[in-house]
This record gives structure tokens, sequence and C-alpha cells, in this order.
């Protein structure tokens, strides 16, 4: 008898908008087993799997899938963790619907499979029934220590990743982190409802049992010298990511009320300003908040900003179509009731007597031909009007970190900034190597980590060679 296709995907439980918006707890509840392994029932195994090629680190998706449908979550974390460290962190902040799950065979018939939310659901059972701690315990027992070491800089996605797979292969490693908080971007850029703090230090906890050492309050270039780093290690990985953020030259920028979302960001999740005044960090918000962009990051400052109490617009200069921000989270931000205002652009920013932002003028646009990026080019009309406002964001990218790049003269950078590498991810100086954001710009958690494995195995070759 033929098997019968479903094309709807089983919806993942979340929190009602009206409630959700007034708080920092996760919006999306994940699946129970029986709704999870319902939608796992929908996948078609195909062969060639087109969703592997799709994912920036070939997780073998029909494998752990079918693992579900089997309820051997054991065996389905086994499978995930060959190619990912971190999946309960990719399965809540992974852009799927643009990789897996945009390549899914089930997609040309209906919904695509819920790659995403099946992986989540993965880790999230097996860290509550304990199934993660005894299947690393078991994977520890198996390490076969080198003598080697390897020092990692900066502990975000791409280190961490990196940090990961050399544990396992028997390497010494040490993180050097600059903040007080491992993590990257998934502790201070990634907000509580979208991704809970527990979750990154639980896997973070699962790295030092690996062996990992992780030194935080250290800014290599400044607290110890890079010079330092490379007498004393074998090899060297350089994940610090893109923490310098993007500005125009509008006039008004430097007003008193103007965030970059890098430091919005930080000072809301890394130190926990929505929590005050348990925590002293107070941030300013006020009644009317504008964010100028239409990427994650955007999203993620503006659903900060509407929890915080302010009435929150974001302010696009293409149209809805062309924003780059995830499907999910665009729906999320509207149902909580975040404000659009599209085909505007910053003209200046208009302040107080006291050197207070208190408006914004903008110019109307509208849509050229296509640029580099394929999007529509916005193109001045020439139309201004006046918006009160009492803070904005400025959400529209940012660059790879400047300090310790510039404490390191050899370092090949290009016109970005971005570390210059090889096709083993090895940059100028021998023995070096990067990843992530420092060397893509602004990008992805999943393409970040994808360096940092392919890295792993590079620096592993490298070394093998060498001895």
């Amino acid at each position: 008898m033929p098997r019968k296709i479903i094309k709807e995907r089983v919806p993942t439980p979340e929190r009602p908008p009206e409630e959700r918006n007034k708080d920092f707890n996760e919006v999306n509840l994940g699946y129970t087993f029986e709704l999870a392994k319902k939608e796992a029932e929908r996948c078609l195994q195909c062969k060639p799997a087109p969703c592997i090629q799709g994912c920036p680190v070939y997780i073998d998706i029909p494998a752990f899938i079918t693992k579900i449908i089997e309820e051997d979550i054991r065996g389905a974390l086994e499978v995930i963790w060959r190619n990912n460290s971190l999946p309960a962190i990719t399965g809540r902040v992974c852009p799927q619907e643009d990789q897996c799950e945009g390549v899914c065979t089930m997609g040309k018939i209906g919904d695509p499979i819920n790659i995403g939310k099946l992986e989540r659901f993965v880790a999230d059972y097996a860290r509550q029934h304990g199934i993660d701690e005894e299947l690393l315990e078991e994977q520890i027992k198996g390490i076969q220590h080198n003598g080697k070491k390897v020092a990692i800089i900066g502990a975000g996605p791409a280190g961490l990743t990196c940090a990961a797979e050399l544990a396992r292969m028997g390497y010494e490693v040490t993180i050097f982190e600059a903040l007080h908080e491992p993590g990257g971007v998934t502790i201070y850029g990634i907000p509580e409802f979208r991704l809970p703090k527990e979750i990154v230090r639980r896997e973070l906890e699962n790295l030092r049992k690996l062996g990992v050492k992780i030194e935080t309050d250290t800014l290599v270039g400044k607290t110890v010298t890079f010079e330092e780093l490379r007498e004393e290690y074998d090899a060297i990985f350089i994940g610090t990511g893109a923490g310098t953020p993007k500005f125009v030259k509008w006039e008004g920028i430097n007003l008193n009320g103007i965030y970059s979302a890098n430091e919005f960001l930080t000072r809301v999740n890394l130190m926990k300003a929505y929590a005050f005044p348990e925590y002293d960090t107070p941030v300013k918000v006020g009644k009317k908040f504008a964010v100028i962009g239409g990427g994650n990051t955007a999203m993620d400052a503006a659903r900060s900003a509407l929890r915080l109490g302010a009435e929150v617009w974001i302010l696009y200069r293409r149209t809805k179509k062309e924003m780059t921000a995830r499907i999910e989270e665009i729906h999320h931000a509207e149902e909580e009731g975040v404000k659009f205002m599209f085909l505007v652009s910053p003209k200046r920013f208009i302040g107080d007597e006291h050197g207070n932002l208190k408006a914004i003028e903008l110019e109307k646009m509208k849509l050229g031909e296509p640029d580099e990026t394929g999007r529509r080019r916005p193109i001045p009309t020439g139309e201004t009007f006046i918006m009160e406002i009492d803070n904005a964001v400025i959400a529209i990218g940012q660059t790879p970190n400047k300090t310790f790049i510039q404490s390191v003269p050899d370092l090949l950078v290009d016109r970005w900034g971005r570390i210059v590498v090889d096709d083993k991810l090895m940059t100028s100086i021998p023995g070096v190597f990067a990843g992530g954001d420092a060397i893509r710009g602004e990008a992805t958690v999943i393409l970040a980590m994808g360096d940092g494995r392919k890295a792993a195995k590079s620096i592993h070759e490298y070394l093998s060679e060498k001895s």
C-alpha cells in the first residue's frame, strides 16, 4: 500500500503574542515527543538528500529523523553530534528556510520538513533526560590526548565549534574571550526570548567537560600579546567575530539616545538590562523607539525594545520583500505589535537643546534596478518628513573587530577589515587559522560553526604533517 504523503507540517506550539510581548521568556515552546515523531514521519528519506548539501555543517538529516521515528533519541543525537556540537542553539537560530529546509524535496509539493525544530527537539529532549551527559561521558573516555596545544581567540560559535572538534581529537585547547562571559553573539546578541541563555551555558559546560579551558576577560593584543600565544601554542584559531557597528555619517548621529545595535543588545542580553533593577544596567527606550535596518539584528532590537515598554517602529529603506531577516522573526515581530515603515531612509537626526534625540527626518525612497545583492536598489525621491522619536537603534550591519587585528600587523586583511584566508582557512601567518564573521563579515551562527569545524580539520592536518 503506497505511503500517504502529508503536505502540511506539524506546527510547534508558541506562546500567544499578547502574553510573550511583555516578558523575555522563550516564544517557541518546541515539539513534544508525539508532535516531533509525527513531523518526522513526513520525511521522504530522499537519496541523495538535498537537505544534507543545504546544511553548512552537512548533518545527515534523514538519518537523525529516522532515529526520531524509531524513538531512539540517543541515536539521533549521535548522528547530529558527528557534525554539530551545538544543536540546541542552531535548532533555534539557524536560518533553515534558506538552507536545509530551502532545498527540502517536500517543499516542492507542500511544506518542507521542519528540520530546525526537530533538531532542537532532539537536543532539548536529550538534555532533559540526561542522554547528552551519558553520550558525552562515553566520548570523553575515548579521547586519546596527543600533547599538542591550540589557542582559540574568541568564544563565539566559530571558536566554540573549533574547540569542541579539536578537543575530541585529543588536543589541549584554551579559548581566550574578551568579555566576562563566553558565547559570543549567542550570549550578547540574540535575546533570551529567541535563545535562552541557560541553553548556551549548558553547551559551554559540555565543552568544559571535554577538557576545553576558557579564559574570560582576556583581550588578546592587550591582556596577552599575540606573540606570546604563538610561542606557547602549536596553532591558533581566530574567531573574533564582527562586533564593530557600521554607521552612516548622518547629521546628528552622535546625539544622546542613539544606540548601535551591538551596544543596545549587549546591554539588554549580556548585562541583563531587561531585569532592571535586579541587575543594575538600565537602558532607556522612551515612549517611541525607532530601529533602522531590516535584518535579524534589527528584529531582535525591535522586539527587545517593545518588551521594555516602547512603541516600536522598524524603518527600512526597501520593502518587506527585500528584508534579510528570517520570515519567522518578521512574523513574530508583527504579531507582537512592532510597527513597520518601508521605503524610508534617515536624512538627519534632530536633537533638543540638551543634545538628546527628539526626532528623525526621513526621506521617502523608491525601488530601482537590482544591485549586487539581487535586491532592488533604493533610490531617494527627495521628499522628506519628520517623525518624533525618543530613542533609536542603528542596525545596518557590523564589520570585524578591529582591536585584535590592529595588534597583529602581519595579519593580512581585505579592504573591509576581514581576515584573508586560503581554502584551508589558514591566514597569512603559518599555523594561524581564522573563521566565522572575522573572515566573512556579519553572517549566521551556522556558517561560523561550519568554519570552526573546517578549521579544526585543517589544524589537525597541519600539525600532523608538521610532526
